[in-house]
């Protein structure tokens, strides 16, 4: 206990040096002495053991206080001498001092926190890695721009000021340089005395030096020469380090085993480690920390590499955290001067004694994957602060970087720490800076060292040195994902392409791209794959890891290409070497293939054997693809004619060529043609990315391109010939009688020789159609992405975010939408859901080619169903011809011949022939829409020839002339252009036949332009139109006379349903009854009423007292869902009941701080007015029996526990808490309502007493009831006791009106309530029952009224009947509920309500009058007021005028209540001299009030305002009073309250039978009220609350809302960014999480913050719910901009944001980065979700929808 002792002495030791201890004389003592470095060292050495590190630092409380006694110390003791030496004075003046002389760097080089919002010009940045910070954001031009908005991954920092990042606009407003110090290069050090920079070059190199050696020191318990501590204890810390392995949960457990610790202290170790990389988890002696040490390791090295621990010295430890703290000292000093920036970049960058990577921040870098990952952060944050902001260092830096870049990735990779916390990071600081990354490609061949670092970590080849990446084992999986970032930085270099050239640069670039082609060679035909024949493949090959390569590739690969197009030297070289390449590849492949010869329509070629389906290929093709890339780029630079004798195009075998990338595309159609299916899945996937926006460029489009450069070299029949072979399809067109196809015996091989047929033809329309690539047509990139929208846009309509993804990004992440979106499509907004859509405009339509390249099989039929469906809707025919395409460059000019050639017209003609004599299945509909497709391309070029030709010798494209020569002997056959005419009218080709149509008047058209060119020069076309016109008209006429008579048709069929429907209802007319009947009731005159009740209806309604109209004698007819049965509500048939959701509510809570009541000892009699607690209830409206209703449930219960013991995942329901779906509607219920019939007219015979006779009666009955009670609990009789009324029999048991199942029914709602209400097991003799009945019955009044109040609709008639069922049905219900519980307690209940408004010796401590809600007092009184008037057996007495009394005694409290509490600013207004009558009543009252209570209220003298305020205060009341009584009598409700509108107050009081001046009920019963208004006064309460005791809830009680939100939303995530998590100090929150009920932000989704609820653990979110929302919370997750729902602990979903982009659309994960805006529509879509209660039904309904959504752990968020 020794150690402890002297501990805890060490601070007090500590406190009397620090008084004695003086900084200054410290500084003035080392500025004279002979070695600075060692007098530095021995007082570090004395004192950093001391301060630093004492004792145990777990997770107790008093470790914050621990931290700050530490910062101090180190502070004063340690750096503030360091300062005075630096300074030479006082250290805060001189820092501002040097600040106010310092010019300020124009570059912000703001550091980002993790989170923290980033801002991306989309028009000037000149890289997606240039980023603002959000005030330079604000300060800048770029708010204007389109600007992309992301949140920073931590580490970057701020590019503002920096020229070279942006295109414009590099300044904000704050850091725009001045004019004085633009010009001036000088060198920052030179402003600073010279003295001071002699001090700061000796102190900076000391403690850099310092820092470096401790962090990079490797011995566990010895110190660097002159630092070992004067006394040296044998104290030791047991040091765990982070790695990327293991999980929190591995390494929480670990610890609990190894060192004794609690699951919290375990969570916060292992929280720290994660964060800081590395934790001491035991302090004590050697012996001690190594026992902990051996557990831990044993425990993790089961699986895995142990964790890394280690038992250090105290004194180590305690010198590396100072170390740690003297960099971030350094880094905060050098802020003042970019003088002292400067000095400190020298002293880090200066070489040491040992020459080459031996300057301090070489050691560092060098060192890096040594450190633990806060050490890491520390000095990386430092190098951005200094290094990096400093031009000239910057360079130096960069150059030191690149020189040991190969040695870093490899330390990188041995390395398991995520990228963001390894110095390799820092490259995306220095590469993209466009002139340092040519200066290193230059002076450090760069791209050269990156592309053969990459090289040499993939080290799996094949034979042939290919890539393989099959058998790929987890660890090697793991280094390729390392492996990418070397990718990532040479897209970094390459991202910004050169404006000119040098020709050390050229030789730079070509020997990179000679290694780049190196890499590709290793990738030319990886993962080849064989079909499979007779069986499937066993195991499925590995094929990602290929394409990740190709796809993290394919930006560079593009960047190459515009590298090589800015330079025609460099152009021709590339290409040089790229040919070699490919040549190369090709002399690899397996030679032995045998030459064949082909010949078909008279030409022959020479090729050789080799099939698809039987030899191996491969889809990745990427030399071959790069040449295709520079092969285009040679025709649009026009090189290619310039200077062809400079270029190998002698070398090039088109043949050749074409072999591989025609190989690819035959495998699709094979694919596709089903042959490969025993391939298994991952041929699939690879086909499918093959044509994916993300690969196709570099791949698909490539090979097309290819084939379009061999063809466009090759004799066009030459180049068929050979398509048709490697299709395997040259048999069926050489045959002698191919028209006359022969008939295959196999249906399969016919079904695939067709789709490959299509497939071939398809692939032929490609090749020549596909012009819009800048160099192979004459267009502009502009035109290819209108291209690609317009064929997006002709599927259907389509969201902004699916155009992006359909378009393919280039290296910035643009894809060039913007720029021509609004030339060809109208937006359309969205509403309160979808989003918003773009729109074709309709003359774009012509452009529509229905075999565009890029359209899926599925696209490409939607696409031309849109299109007919559009051209049959503008009365146009539905061919779809194809439009007329761009020309094609001159390099590519010959591959239109394709079009004529003697093979494609044989082909043609061949299909044609089968579809004339359509029998077998020997050909198809798609194979001669394709044919008709070539025919109409065909025809376009010649008709485009001869509209741009001059004369008749300059037109090479005669295809008419060849479609009309009948074919060659031996198929003597009709020509092309005979076989169209006699299919023209073929009865099975309806469809086509616009198509055909097209053609002949093409063909007719050409005739007449050939002819007249013939003859004249000039064209014109019109008159050789007229026998086709005549044609296309009739065609019309007969079009219209079938329309017609279709609908015709329509019509008859029409009236013949509505004459069946009118018999029908004429046979069945019971059945219509009752919906007739319901509406002749709802009109609230049925003929059935007696006629005084007539007349009194005609006068006014009235739903409570003795005048009321009942609705009784209205039967109710009911259908259960479940078994279609219909019934009579009646109180002694079988029980119908209605299903429901109990919910417990803070939506109308006025105090959010109140803690949730105690559930054993709560007393809900008395609802206090801030609400802040109440249960709801809502129902679907859906009727059952209520036997189907228990067989049903029970059947739910029975399915739940076989789930649990199959251990499927949860429902979304909890059975055990009586939760199921509506068996109709799916929607969440937790119990049934029993539906009970309307209460009776009441008998207008009995006498009416007056307020004061019923009191006195009432109270009468009270004393009979108390000394009833006394008797029952004494057991003595007092005789007859005091005056009991006539006819009242206090021990009269009345009998239960109600069926033995009704009342069951009512036992399980009222208990589900109970449940619900309390949170506590079902109790039925818990006197509370009948209470929470009540309860929510008035509570889910307030909460209707408030939201009819707050959408401005009418009180009555604009409730959906499933709320107009509920709120009847829990009505009547809660009026008989006293039924099921023992008649004793209501009557108490009774008493002490009563006792609230008319005082009673005999009830202890009732509420005061402000403390009391009032509507819910009146619902109680009333309801309970029947089991009173039971015993009532005179007969002389109704129900209605004691609830009228009632009635009028709780509004007459509620007027005080308001006046009381009211607030009236003195305003005068010239109000007529005289008031009127209401306003002196109102003055006279409140005078009483202020009489009572002394003046502790204020003098009003304004009875106008005072009136005001009571008429508003008193209406929310009164409305739901009105509902109330409505719901309870069934009275139909006045008309002026079913419409907005005037007259609602006069109704509403009439409607009440109150006056509608209610201070007449004071002044009527003056006398009476006055004496029970003083005794309310004097209740000790009021004052205490009036003169701020507690909580006054002013009326009427404003409706709560959501939080007000930013309508930016940048303006959120930046307030996350700064929120801290508030349990582990200061540390950066990972998903911030805000509540929209009452604004908290919360830690969510992490250890730290979780909280024991009923003893769970459940996260940050979900134990806000239960303090803010009784279990249910709305929340946003700001850095995901996604709004969750939860619902207790197991339920949650996730819902559309209220943000939205300027394309309408939601950005949930912030993935597009496009500005978000609030929606206020959507905004309130969700509050009225929150009002209406509806958001658990919102979750039960997608947890039903989504299955994924149930298993997710709602509690930990």
């Amino acid at each position: 206990m020794a150690a402890s002792q002297s501990e805890r002495d060490l601070p007090s030791a500590l406190c009397s040096e620090f008084l004695n201890f003086s900084a200054k004389d410290t500084a003035s003592r080392w500025l004279v002495a002979a070695d600075l470095q060692q007098e530095v060292y021995r007082h570090l050495a004395v004192y950093v053991p001391r301060i630093l590190c004492q004792g145990p630092s777990g997770g107790s409380s008093n470790s914050s206080r621990e931290e700050q006694r530490e910062e101090l110390a180190c502070q004063l003791l340690l750096l503030a001498p360091l300062e005075w030496l630096l300074l030479g004075e006082e250290p805060a003046s001189g820092l501002a001092l040097l600040q106010e002389k310092n010019q300020p760097s124009p570059l912000c080089g703001h550091v980002f926190k993790v989170g923290e919002p980033t801002y991306s010009c989309r028009e000037c940045a000149a890289d997606p890695t240039c980023v603002l910070c959000m005030q330079c954001f604000l300060g800048s031009v770029h708010k204007e721009h389109r600007y992309r908005m992301t949140t920073s991954g931590g580490g970057g920092f701020c590019d503002c000021g920096d020229a070279e990042a942006w295109k414009k606009g590099p300044y904000c407003q704050k850091h725009t340089p001045t004019a004085s110090n633009r010009d001036t290069e000088e060198d920052p050090v030179a402003q600073l005395p010279a003295d001071m920079v002699a001090r700061g070059y000796s102190i900076f190199s000391i403690i850099l030096k310092y820092a470096v050696d401790m962090l990079t020191w490797e011995q566990e318990d010895q110190l660097p020469a002159g630092l070992e501590p004067p006394d040296r204890g044998d104290t030791y810390y047991c040091m765990l380090f982070n790695d990327e392995v293991h999980t929190y949960e591995q390494v929480i457990y670990t610890l609990q085993k190894a060192v004794n610790c609690s699951q919290k202290e375990a969570v916060s170790f292992a929280t720290t480690v994660d964060r800081d990389g590395r934790k001491s988890v035991r302090y004590g002696d050697f012996q001690f920390c190594e026992q902990a040490k051996s557990v831990i390791v044993r425990n993790t090295s089961r699986q895995s590499k142990p964790l890394r621990v280690e038992v250090m010295h105290s004194s180590v430890v305690a010198h590396q955290c100072f170390a740690l703290k003297a960099l971030s000292w350094l880094g905060q000093v050098i802020q003042y001067s970019d003088g002292l920036r400067r000095i400190l970049c020298q002293v880090g960058l200066q070489r040491g004694p040992e020459g080459e990577n031996s300057s301090l921040v070489d050691q560092l870098m060098l060192n890096d994957s040594k450190m633990w990952k806060g050490a890491r952060n520390i000095y990386h944050q430092l190098l951005m602060n200094s290094l990096l902001m400093d031009l000239k260092y910057k360079k130096i830096f960069a150059i030191q970087f690149a020189k040991n870049y190969r040695r870093l990735q490899t330390d990188f990779m041995e390395d398991d720490h995520e990228r963001v916390v390894s110095v390799t990071s820092l490259s995306v600081q220095l590469f993209t800076v466009p002139t340092m990354a040519r200066m290193l490609m230059v002076e450090e061949n760069l791209m050269t060292t990156i592309i053969r670092t990459f090289v040499d970590h993939l080290r799996h080849r094949d034979l042939q040195g290919r890539f393989q990446f099959d058998r790929y084992t987890a660890q090697q999986a793991f280094k390729f994902g390392r492996v990418q970032s070397l990718i990532g930085d040479l897209k970094y270099v390459l991202i910004s392409r050169p404006s000119e050239w040098t020709d050390q640069l050229r030789l730079k670039f070509l020997e990179g791209l000679e290694a780049f082609l190196e890499l590709l060679k290793c990738m030319q035909g990886m993962d080849p794959v064989v079909r499979q024949v007779g069986q499937h493949i066993e195991m499925e090959p590995e094929w990602e890891a290929a394409f990740t390569l190709q796809m993290k590739l394919t930006h560079i690969i593009s960047m190459i290409q515009e590298w090589c197009s800015t330079d025609e030297r460099v152009l021709i070289e590339a290409y040089r070497k790229c040919l070699s390449a490919l040549s190369h590849c090709h002399s690899s492949l397996p030679d032995g293939e045998q030459p064949i010869s082909l010949s078909l329509a008279g030409h022959c070629v020479e090729t050789f054997r080799y099939q698809v389906s039987q030899d191996k290929v491969s889809i990745h093709l990427p030399v071959c693809r790069l040449l295709a890339g520079l092969h285009v780029l040679l025709s649009r630079t026009e090189v290619a004619s310039r200077f062809p004798e400079q270029l190998p195009l002698g070398e090039l075998s088109p043949p050749l060529l074409i072999e591989l990338p025609l190989r690819c595309l035959v495998l699709c159609a094979q694919v596709h043609a089903g042959m490969w299916r025993r391939n298994g899945f991952s041929l699939i996937n690879q086909i499918y990315y093959y044509h994916n926006v993300k690969c196709r460029v570099e791949m698909f489009d490539k090979d097309i391109i290819m084939l379009q450069a061999g063809a466009s070299m090759m004799d066009p029949n030459h180049f068929l010939m050979i398509v048709l072979s490697r299709f395997e399809l040259f048999h069926i067109f050489s045959s002698a009688d191919c028209r006359k196809r022969y008939r295959e015996a196999n249906k399969d091989v016919v079904q695939q020789q067709n789709t490959l047929i299509e497939e071939m033809l398809h692939l032929i329309i490609m090749v020549v159609c596909e012009r819009y690539v800048s160099g192979v047509g004459q267009v502009e990139p502009f035109d290819e992405v209108r291209r690609e929208i317009i064929h997006q846009l002709s599927i259907r309509p389509m969201a902004h975010s699916e155009l992006v993804k359909a378009l393919p990004e280039n290296g910035n992440k643009e894809t060039g939408l913007e720029r021509v979106i609004d030339s060809v499509a109208s937006f359309k907004k969205p509403g309160v859901t979808g989003r918003g859509l773009y729109e074709l405009r309709p003359e774009w339509n012509k452009h529509f080619n229905l075999y565009f390249h890029h359209y899926s099989r599925a696209d490409q039929s939607k696409a031309e169903e849109a299109q007919r469906k559009l051209r049959r809707q503008n009365g146009e025919d539905t061919a779809l011809p194809p439009p007329v395409p761009p020309p094609l460059c001159p390099l590519f000019a010959s591959l239109v011949n394709l079009l004529q050639c003697d093979v494609l017209l044989a082909v043609e003609g061949a299909v044609l022939q089968w579809a004339v004599e359509p029998s077998g299945g020997g050909w198809t509909e798609s194979m001669l829409q394709r044919v008709l497709h070539l025919v109409g391309m065909a025809l376009l070029e010649e008709h485009q020839q001869l509209e741009n030709s001059s004369g008749d010798d300059d037109i090479t494209f005669s295809y008419t002339s060849k479609i009309t020569r009948p074919g060659e002997a031996p198929s003597t056959s009709g020509s092309v252009l005979a076989l169209l005419e006699s299919l023209q009218n073929a009865p099975h080709l309806e469809i086509h036949k616009d198509m055909i149509t097209w053609i002949l008047k093409m063909v007719a058209n050409i005739k007449t332009m050939r002819e007249r060119s013939s003859s004249i020069s000039t064209v014109t076309i019109s008159q050789g139109q007229g026998k086709e016109e005549t044609v296309r008209d009739k065609d019309k006429a007969e079009r219209k006379r079938k329309a017609e008579m279709a609908r015709l048709r329509r019509e008859k069929i029409m009236a013949q349903m509505s004459e069946m429907q009118k018999h029908f209802i004429n046979e069945n007319k019971e059945l219509f009854q009752q919906s007739l009947e319901e509406l002749e009731a709802s009109t609230s005159a049925a003929a059935e009423n007696s006629p005084p009740s007539m007349e009194l209806s005609c006068v006014s309604q009235v739903c409570v007292g003795p005048r009321r109209v009942g609705g009784a004698e209205r039967r109710q007819l009911v259908t259960c869902i479940l078994c279609q049965e219909e019934q009579e509500v009646r109180g002694h048939g079988r029980a119908m009941v209605l299903a429901a959701f109990v919910q417990r509510s803070t939506v109308l809570s006025k105090n959010r701080r109140r803690n949730l009541p105690n559930p054993e000892h709560h007393d809900p009699l008395f609802m206090h007015p801030d609400l802040s607690l109440g249960i709801h209830t809502a129902s679907c409206g859906h009727i059952m029996h209520a036997t189907c209703w228990q067989r049903y449930f029970e059947a739910v219960q029975l399915k739940e526990q076989r789930r649990q013991q199959r251990l499927r995942g949860h429902t979304s329901y909890d059975v055990e808490n009586g939760e199921f779906l509506c068996p109709l509607c799916e929607c969440l219920s937790n119990t049934v309502i029993p539906l009970l019939p309307h209460t009776h007219t009441p008998d207008h015979s009995v006498d009416h007493p007056s307020l004061e006779a019923w009191l006195k009666t009432t109270s009468q009955q009270v004393a009979a009831l108390h000394s009833a009670h006394r008797k029952q609990i004494d057991g003595v009789a007092e005789g007859a006791g005091p005056g009991v009324p006539e006819g009242f029999r206090v021990d009269f048991i009345p009998q239960n009106p109600f069926s033995s199942s009704i009342s069951e029914m009512i036992t399980t709602f009222s208990m589900s309530t109970y449940k619900v209400g309390l949170k506590v097991n079902p109790n039925e003799q818990d006197q509370r029952v009948p209470v929470l009945i009540w309860s929510t019955c008035a509570y889910t009044i307030q909460s209707i009224e408030r939201l009819l109040m707050d959408e401005e609709k009418p009180l009555f008639g604009s409730l959906p009947c499933r709320q107009d069922d509920c709120l009847s049905s829990l009505t009547r219900f809660s009026s008989a509920c006293w039924t099921a519980a023992t008649v004793t307690t209501t009557h108490t209940h009774f008493i002490r309500l009563l006792s609230a408004l008319v005082p009673d010796s005999q009830v202890e401590n009732t509420p005061c009058i402000l403390d009391i809600d009032m509507f819910h007092l009146l619902v109680y009184c009333v309801l309970s007021y029947s089991s009173v008037h039971s015993l009532d057996q005179s007969g002389r007495s109704v129900v209605d005028s004691a609830h009228l009394h009632l009635l009028h005694l709780v509004t007459v409290a509620h007027l005080v209540q308001i006046l009381l509490t009211s607030t009236t600013e003195e305003v005068c207004m010239d109000q007529d001299s005289v008031g009127s009558e209401e306003e002196e009543l109102t003055c006279q009252l409140y005078n009483t009030l202020r009489k009572h209570l002394n003046s502790v209220l204020p003098e009003v003298t304004s009875g106008w305002q005072l009136f005001r305020c009571i008429k508003v205060g008193v209406l929310p009341f009164l409305r739901a009073a009105a509902l109330f009584f409505h719901y309870l009598n069934s009275t139909a409700p006045p008309a002026d309250l079913l419409v907005t509108g005037p007259g609602q107050w006069e109704a509403l009081c009439s409607y009440l039978s109150l006056p509608s001046n209610l201070l007449q009920l004071y002044q009527s019963q003056h006398t009476l009220l006055e004496p029970l208004i003083h005794r309310w006064c004097c209740h000790p309460g009021v004052r205490q609350t009036l003169q701020g005791g507690g909580v006054s809830v002013r009326y009427p009680r404003e409706s709560n809302q959501l939080i007000e939100l930013p309508e930016d939303y940048s303006v959120l995530i930046n307030q996350a960014s700064s929120f801290t998590c508030p349990r582990s100090g200061g540390d950066k929150s990972r998903a911030p999480t805000l509540c929209l009920v009452c604004g908290s932000m919360l830690c969510s989704q992490s250890y730290c913050c979780q909280t024991e609820v009923d003893g769970e653990d459940v996260g940050a979110c979900t134990a806000h719910t239960f303090t803010c929302g009784a279990g249910l919370g709305l929340f946003l997750r700001v850095r995901e901009s996604q709004v969750l729902f939860v619902a207790g602990k197991t339920k949650g979903c996730f819902y559309p944001p209220p943000y939205l982009d300027d394309y309408g659309e939601t950005d949930q994960g912030l993935k597009r980065g496009n500005p978000l805006h609030l929606c206020v529509d959507r905004y309130r879509k969700i509050e009225r979700l929150w009002r209406q209660h509806g958001v658990a039904e919102v979750i039960g309904h997608a947890q039903e929808a989504n299955q994924t959504l149930v298993a997710i752990d709602w509690q930990h968020l």
